[in-house]
């Protein structure tokens, strides 16, 4: 390859992976946040089915992918690949701005979630165009025998997108008070994509076509009607399907499980610090994101197959084993507490009209240097505790600060996790580009791609949590594996249909 058609696909990732790295961005900023949005646009009197109604609404962003996919590979496949994503990237944007603008629920009520779940739709509708254009776009420049590579360099932003969400956030966290990020301070990175978006504009606007896809319209030889050749012709869906449940599924869960659910899991099942989350998440990023393009150029070699199905089968079989040890790694339970310096301070909170609360705040330490608190309010009717379905109704927040040794443990974890992800996203890309031709190829990847991650993966956090959530209520002391069951099983018959139906070597090059 020689210096100037490298310099020039460079130019070409660069300007790509940007954008993308952007909606990626905006559109994880809601997840990092979620239990922080939970309490500002739902009922404060349900913690638990607010942040179940906020997983959802994240999930619903996921939902519509596929329907972006459909819609703006439509017009990929006939105008052309630039302006389509310069349209997602706007409306991407420009969502995400207005969701750090739209006032709380105790504000303007039920118009706070609703207006929340119509702009998360139009990001997913905006991100649902973005990656099949983006990928596309790239594939189309590189040269052949080396997509792998280079297209798996796309495939990094949407870690880096997660990891720069994550380190705005602890900025933005380190800069104000509790307080006022509470109150104002988690709208800021709401408000700040919209400048990085009008970057990404003006960078993308002075990019030109797809060499491949403008010498296809100046031949003649793209299609009016890319819908209907894509999942009308018969020949064509076949290749859909086995891209969705043979390999686009099964990544899916697997990229959810090792970055959200993690997440989800270190903050609201282990009750880490939601700052030492954050930061230990973000270095497991930052450590495990050169492997995309590992396994990407890894992937040109030996071909896509064998990579993403042994990142499958390794997350299949490691999952329940690292998530049981992530939980007993924090679990007070097994340290030894320094009874002394346990503080337990009560107080009253008179509401009016005979209500009140009755407040515990506890603060414990263990000889390892973890740290336990907990803030525990009774509500109290007269005098009485108010009961809900036989128990007194009492809300519990627990936050445990772990120790460096506990930090790094978790950080490896996470890690390992995040290996699975690199070895079954790394290669996506060029394995979707390369089973399609250019005249379908932006829509007929994109709807596969979508439909794995939006919905397999994408209603991952939710049910995921939704089925621990439920074990832990029927008792079950291993309640935290549970939802794992979830991507284990779709991972699993995605590997199935994988090795049974997907080709060893690489697809054929159909420019």
């Amino acid at each position: 390859m020689s210096e100037k058609s490298t310099k020039g696909i460079w130019k070409v990732i660069t300007a790509s992976s940007l954008g993308t790295l952007i909606e990626w961005y905006d559109f994880y900023i809601f997840g990092s946040l979620a239990v922080v949005i939970s309490t500002k646009f739902f009922p404060s009197d349900n913690p638990t089915a607010a942040f179940l109604s906020t997983l959802a609404t994240f999930a619903a962003g996921f939902v519509v992918r596929p329907f972006g996919a459909l819609f703006f590979g439509r017009l990929g496949d006939i105008i052309g690949r630039k302006y389509t994503f310069m349209v997602t990237l706007l409306l991407m944007g420009g969502a995400t701005f207005l969701i750090g603008c739209i006032p709380s629920y105790e504000t303007i009520g039920f118009m706070a979630p609703l207006l929340v779940l119509l702009l998360r739709l139009l990001q997913g509708l905006a991100l649902g165009g973005e990656y099949g254009g983006a990928a596309t776009y790239v594939a189309e420049h590189a040269p052949k025998g080396e997509r792998g590579y280079w297209t798996s360099w796309i495939q990094t932003t949407a870690t880096f997108g997660l990891f720069i969400s994550l380190m705005v956030i602890l900025i933005t966290r380190g800069s104000l008070s509790e307080e006022a990020f509470d109150e104002w301070g988690w709208r800021v990175p709401f408000w700040i994509s919209i400048l990085m978006v009008i970057v990404s504009y003006i960078i993308r606007k002075n990019m030109h076509e797809s060499p491949v896809f403008a010498k296809a319209k100046a031949e003649g030889k793209t299609t009016t009607n890319p819908l209907k050749e894509s999942f009308g012709n018969k020949y064509n869906l076949k290749f859909v399907l086995l891209a969705l449940f043979g390999a686009a599924m099964g990544q899916g869960v697997v990229w959810y499980t090792g970055q959200f659910y993690a997440m989800s899991f270190l903050k609201t099942v282990m009750n880490v610090d939601s700052s030492q989350v954050d930061g230990l998440l973000g270095l497991a990023l930052l450590f495990g994101t050169p492997f995309f393009v590992v396994f990407g150029w890894l992937s040109d070699k030996i071909g896509r197959k064998t990579i993403m199905m042994l990142g499958m089968l390794a997350a299949i079989l490691l999952y329940r084993p690292i998530y049981d040890a992530m939980y007993t790694t924090t679990d007070v339970a097994h340290k030894t507490e320094i009874t002394e310096k346990t503080v337990i301070n009560k107080s009253v909170k008179d509401l009016g009209e005979g209500k009140s609360d009755s407040i515990y705040d506890i603060s414990k330490e263990y000889t390892d240097g973890t740290k336990f608190k907990q803030l525990k309010t009774v509500h109290l009717d007269k005098g009485q505790p108010v009961m809900v379905d036989g128990k007194a109704k009492t809300d519990v927040k627990t936050t445990v600060e772990i120790n460096d040794s506990d930090k790094w443990m978790l950080i490896f974890l996470v890690f390992i996790q995040v290996i699975f992800v690199t070895m079954v996203y790394g290669p996506i890309a060029a394995f979707l580009v390369e089973m399609f031709p250019v005249k379908i190829r932006y829509t007929s990847m994109s709807l596969p791609y979508h439909v794995g991650n939006g919905i397999f993966g994408g209603l991952l956090p939710a049910i995921s949590t939704y089925l621990a959530t439920n074990a832990k209520n029927a008792g079950d002391t291993k309640f935290y594996l549970e939802g794992l069951w979830y991507p284990i099983i779709i991972a699993a018959i995605s590997f199935v249909i994988g090795m049974v139906y997907l080709k060893r070597k690489n697809n054929i090059d159909h420019d």
